[in-house]
């Protein structure tokens, strides 16, 4: 008989990617089967870490923690594998650029103005708010010196 590999708290979360206090509310939730006690340690296992895996990749998916709970309470320890080790979703597309000026409904009508600041970033200001161009000018030079010193983006 093969013994399992086990995981003490932080273990577990760091090969996760997640913070204990995530795992711990996952067990809270019962996303998460409670730990074993070894003395005052708890021990995690492989099951564990693969429900982590899982649950990150549904919740790349958008899903609520609910239906992942669904999800995890059918799922076979196969699904879960596959589900775990699955392609990354695919990205949301991005909403279509507004117009200059709009109403927007979030802002209860108020006329907000579009700023353009470089291709791809926006900066919306609420006309009760105003900004002067100067201010503006000065996120673009920001954004500007980021680009030509060759800022990596995550």
């Amino acid at each position: 008989m093969g013994a399992t590999k086990t995981f003490k708290l932080d273990e577990l979360a760091a090969a996760a990617g997640v913070s204990g206090r995530t795992v711990r509310y996952y067990v809270q939730r019962g996303l998460l089967p409670a730990p074993q006690f070894r003395g005052r340690d708890t021990a995690y296992d492989e099951e564990h870490l693969l429900r982590l895996q899982a649950i990150r990749r549904m919740q790349d998916q958008y899903l609520p923690l609910d239906a992942i709970q669904a999800e995890l309470a059918r799922a076979s320890r196969a699904e879960l594998e596959q589900l775990a080790d699955g392609p990354q979703p695919k990205p949301m597309p991005l909403p279509m650029p507004l117009p200059h000026p709009f109403r927007s409904p979030a802002t209860r009508g108020e006329t907000v103005t579009r700023w353009e600041l470089a291709p791809g970033v926006e900066l919306l200001v609420s006309d009760s708010a105003p900004l002067s161009e100067a201010l503006v000018d000065e996120i673009k030079s920001i954004i500007e010196r980021q680009g030509a010193a060759g800022g990596r983006r995550r």
